[in-house]
C-alpha cells in the first residue's frame, strides 16, 4: 500500500499565451494529476508576472501555484508531463512536511491576534503617559 503525501507545485505559463490557452493548460495539468491519483487542495492562480531573468527567451510568465496530495510513485510522471509541456517554462514540485503545515497554519492566524497585542500595547502605553 503506498502512502500519500502532501506537495505542491509551482509552475510559470508562458505568459504570450492568450487567457483561454492559459486556463486550458491549467486545466489540463490539473487533471493529468488527478489521473495519476492526485487530488488537489489549493489551486491558486498568481497570475502575469516579470521574471526576474529570461526563461526560454521569455520575460513575463503566468505563475500557478498548486497543493495536492498523491502517491509518491506519481510525482515523476507528473513531472514528466510538466517538462514535455510546451507551454511551461519552469516548474519546482516539493513535499510539505507537517512541521511547514504548522507553521503555515501559525502564521496565517498570527497576524489576526497580533493588531489586537498591539494595540492594548499602545493603551497601556497611553494610560501610563497621562499619568
Amino acid at each position: 500500500m503506498s502512502t500519500r503525501r502532501l506537495y505542491e507545485t509551482t509552475y510559470i505559463i508562458n505568459a504570450a499565451l492568450e487567457d483561454a490557452e492559459i486556463e486550458e493548460s491549467i486545466a489540463r495539468i490539473s487533471e493529468y494529476i488527478v489521473q495519476h491519483g492526485g487530488t488537489i487542495r489549493e489551486l491558486n492562480r498568481w497570475g502575469r508576472r516579470r521574471m526576474a531573468y529570461p526563461i526560454k527567451k521569455k520575460y513575463n510568465g503566468y505563475y500557478v501555484h498548486c497543493i495536492f496530495d498523491a502517491p509518491p510513485s506519481s510525482i515523476p510522471v507528473i513531472e514528466r508531463y510538466l517538462i514535455l509541456d510546451d507551454s511551461v517554462l519552469r516548474h519546482l514540485t516539493i513535499q510539505l512536511s507537517e512541521r511547514l503545515i504548522e507553521y503555515r497554519k501559525q502564521r496565517m492566524t498570527a497576524p489576526a491576534e497580533q493588531p489586537a497585542e498591539v494595540s492594548a500595547e499602545k493603551s497601556t502605553a497611553e494610560q501610563a503617559t497621562q499619568e
